[in-house]
């Protein structure tokens, strides 16, 4: 049996460290959670579902979220502009570890 040997590991090759790289951030579960609920979502309307979010750090988070493929953009040529957000299939691919964690803490909040 080879055990492994932490002295010869790195945290950043694992498929943790990759998985947290794109959904670490203050709000970028919460914005992954929020159009896991609701499918598609306007700016404003998550803004206001979110509540203490600034206006720059939602547009930052959805911004990072869309480089890293998990979130799609889609922009309609109105005026007023309109955008909504959605989940891709990327991002629905991740769903299940929010669901374990929303499993978990329904059953383990105080």
């Amino acid at each position: 049996m080879n055990e492994r040997c932490i002295s010869q590991e790195c945290l950043s090759d694992t498929g943790f460290s990759y998985t947290l790289s794109l959904i670490n951030g203050k709000y970028k579960m919460t914005i992954l959670y929020t159009l896991m609920e609701f499918k598609v979502v306007r700016f404003n309307e998550m803004k206001k579902y979110i509540k203490n979010i600034s206006y720059k750090t939602l547009s930052s988070a959805l911004k990072e979220l869309e480089a890293d493929q998990l979130v799609h953009r889609e922009e309609y040529p109105q005026i007023p502009p309109k955008v909504e957000y959605s989940l891709t299939e990327r991002g629905k691919s991740l769903m299940p570890v929010l669901d374990g964690m929303c499993e978990w803490g329904e059953r383990n909040r105080l």
